[in-house]
């Protein structure tokens, strides 16, 4: 469902269980990170009202997302950390092209945002699937869900603003620029990506 051309290592899922505390505070920095980038699409393109409304809505969720994971480090005593760099995520957004249409930049942006939503899904339904934490593997299934339908609308956002046909030409690029990066990153126990 989510045409990622590369799966995630099975390995990472049982390093991340052994470093769930490293794992909630990179999870919870995420969160944060895509309601920013939500924030940020507003500000950047508000003269597009449908990209307006459906980033407020997907804003609050993340935030709401931030908030839940915060609490999942309170409830086991941990803190929220340092902020962490995202290897991954500034490898993506290395794709996005400069310069160039308005429309051409936001389509980018949209996939991007794509991408990153699809390889959280992946790696949320891997530890909703394999974590012994029963509450844990709930909160995960759940968060697995909205991620599935934030992928899904930023592609179909892009569609808006492009033609199908362009879509689905630069989202194959960047699925496969993206199983590029992935082969190369280290598979850590800090990082959910």
């Amino acid at each position: 469902m989510l045409g990622l051309k590369l799966p995630t290592d099975p390995r990472w899922v049982n390093i991340a269980e052994k470093n769930i505390d490293e794992i909630l505070i990179d999870h919870a920095y995420c969160e944060q990170k895509a309601a920013s980038n939500g924030i940020s699409l507003i500000v950047q393109f508000p003269e597009r009202t449908k990209l307006v409304d459906t980033m407020t809505e997907i804003v609050a969720e993340e935030w709401n997302h931030f908030e839940r994971v915060l609490a999942e480090l309170k409830k086991r005593g941990y803190n929220l950390g340092h902020k962490r760099s995202d290897e991954y995520a500034v490898r993506l957004g290395k794709l996005e092209r400069k310069g160039g249409r308005i429309e051409q930049q936001l389509m980018d942006k949209l996939l991007i945002s794509a991408l990153i939503e699809a390889r959280s899904c992946e790696r949320f339904r891997l530890l909703s699937e394999n974590i012994t934490d029963e509450s844990l593997k709930e909160f995960y299934y759940e968060l697995m869900i909205s991620e599935a339908g934030h992928y899904r609308t930023f592609l179909d956002l892009a569609k808006e603003y492009m033609p199908a046909e362009t879509v689905k030409q630069r989202w194959e690029d960047l699925l496969q620029a993206e199983a590029e990066i992935i082969s190369t990153l280290e598979i850590r126990g800090d990082r959910m990506h």
